[in-house]
């Protein structure tokens, strides 16, 4: 008959107290290490990534809306581009309604879309001011391999009279203007900004 305590064999006492008593210093460094090294490898997968990303990015990098100073600057910008690079341009005047809040939203696009060239330039010019008269104006024009996209006539007409960057971006992604978003950088190997999987 079985007693209703259950005996304990010697190997189980000695597991039991191993369990139970305190790390040595020298446990303690090796499980230490090992979530150094853990880390160690999340930053250096990060680096991977960051490298990986920036190698299969293929195209130069802008980031900037860029002011055109004349039609010979218009021009070079648009033929002179790589053939995979879209092309934004805004044509605008000062003190049109809509001209500085579509300027703003592609500050703003331009920061995220770095592989999309945005410009603006003054219709005034642009050598071909009488075509741009202010009742057109701001006038989005989208250009690709050197062909005209998409051109958007009073594009503020488009929005709310107040509007923003994602209104804006919205908008053009309506019309598969804009590439897929970049991805978010990925940090200065903080590893707490970002978990690497």
């Amino acid at each position: 008959m079985s007693s209703p305590h259950r005996s304990f064999s010697k190997d189980d006492k000695d597991t039991r107290e191993r369990f139970c008593r305190k790390m040595s210093m020298q446990e303690y460094e090796l499980i230490h290490d090992e979530q150094e090294d853990e880390s160690c490898l999340q930053k250096y997968r990060k680096r991977c990534m960051q490298d990986m990303h920036q190698r299969l990015s293929f195209g130069p990098k802008y980031g900037y809306l860029c002011e055109l100073q004349n039609g010979e600057q218009f021009l070079e910008a648009i033929e002179k581009e790589r053939k995979t690079t879209t092309v934004i341009v805004h044509i605008y005047e000062d003190g049109i309604k809509g001209c500085d809040a579509l300027n703003n939203s592609l500050i703003c696009l331009a920061a995220e879309y770095a592989t999309v060239k945005f410009c603006k330039i003054k219709a005034s010019n642009t050598g071909a001011g009488d075509r741009f008269s202010n009742e057109v104006l701001p006038t989005l024009l989208v250009y690709k391999g050197g062909e005209l996209l998409s051109n958007f006539i009073s594009i503020s007409e488009q929005f709310n009279e107040e509007f923003f960057a994602v209104d804006v971006e919205s908008f053009l992604n309506e019309y598969g203007l804009l590439p897929e978003r970049e991805l978010p950088a990925l940090g200065n190997g903080n590893t707490d900004e970002q978990e690497v999987e």
